[in-house]
Order: C-alpha cells, then structure tokens, then sequence
C-alpha cells in the first residue's frame, strides 16, 4: 500500500471567486484531476470555524438547543453550537456560544474533538468542547435565533443519536466521542 499523504494528485489550473458573503466564500477551480483528465472543482470557504460545546452537569445532564435549520428545512436538536470568527480563540467562541444558547458558564473546559465536516467540498472545520462546573445564567440568543433549550440526560441524547433524532454532524460526532469517553471511564458523573 502506498502512502499518498505527502503528494497531492490534484492540479489547480485556474480559480475563480464565485459568491461571497459575511459567512462564507465559493470558489470554482479548474483542474487536472488525479486521473489526468480535466474538469471543475467548487470549494466553499467557511469564514467562521464551527464550535460545538457539550455542558454536562454533576448529575450527568447535558442541553440540547432545538431549532429550524434553514438550508433543510427541517427542526434539529443540537448540541450548543456556533461560530467562531477566524481571530477570536476558539475557547473563547466556545465560552461565548454556550453562554449565549443556554445562559450556561463553565469552569473546566476540554476540548474533545476536532473534525473536517464535509471536506470533499468545504474547508469548515469544527471543534467540540466537553464544559463542566456549570453555572445558570440568562441567554443572549442572536437575532437570528429562535431556540429552544432541552436539559435531559446525557445518555438520552446519545440516544437520539442512535435513534437519528439527532443528525447534525458536529453534535452526533460530539456525543458519540463523549459516549466512549464514558464507556472508558475517563469521564464520571
């Protein structure tokens, strides 16, 4: 088996911007593709790194944010989650996020995961942060935002997982993480 992770198959003859706006930025390249043969390839910048922070409290409950996902068209139930400016630190837009969804501040944070969302077209890349030591405050929820907070167990919503009632990426890669955390022992409620 050959090790391709140093050499890129790809060639990029020419790149041009196609749409941009405050969040993201669409670009169209023409390439040589691995096999030698000519075509396109559309690549859409994300401006914001995608944050996502699972609050556990000493009693084993985390918060789901439920809201209308525009681009679906559907109700999701999430984990706190947002985006992070590129420039702010991305603890920071973590700490910011949760405060603002669920009125939640945290003591001890853990970053639990980092992942490529959909990398065969988008450079968007996430994080996941376990917060703990929980304090209730008041939310600050953004114009754009009409949620709905769920404070349940943590393993009802590893559950929804299982069951798909929870399908967003970020969230169902979180919680699964958090899950083999538990199973291992490294985290105890």
């Amino acid at each position: 088996m050959s090790d391709h992770s140093k050499k890129n198959p790809w060639q990029t003859l020419a790149s041009k911007e196609i749409y941009e706006n405050p969040w993201i930025k669409v670009e169209e390249d023409q390439v040589i593709n691995p096999g030698g043969g000519k075509g396109i390839y559309g690549k859409v910048h994300f401006k914001n790194i995608a944050i996502g922070i699972i609050p556990i409290d000493e009693h084993g409950n985390t918060w789901l944010v439920g809201q209308h996902r525009y681009p679906l068209d559907i109700y999701s139930w999430e984990i706190p989650e947002g985006g992070c400016p590129e420039g702010e630190d991305k603890l920071d837009g973590a700490k910011r996020e949760l405060k603002e969804e669920t009125g939640l501040s945290a003591e001890n944070w853990q970053e639990v995961l980092t992942m490529h969302l959909s990398n065969s077209v988008s450079d968007e890349v996430g994080f996941v942060y376990l917060a703990t030591e929980l304090t209730q405050g008041a939310t600050e929820f953004e114009e754009s935002e009409d949620l709905a907070i769920k404070k349940l167990p943590v393993v009802e919503a590893i559950q929804m997982v299982m069951e798909s009632k929870i399908t967003d990426s970020l969230s169902v890669a979180g919680l699964l993480k958090v899950d083999k955390l538990m199973k291992e022992g490294a985290l105890k409620f």
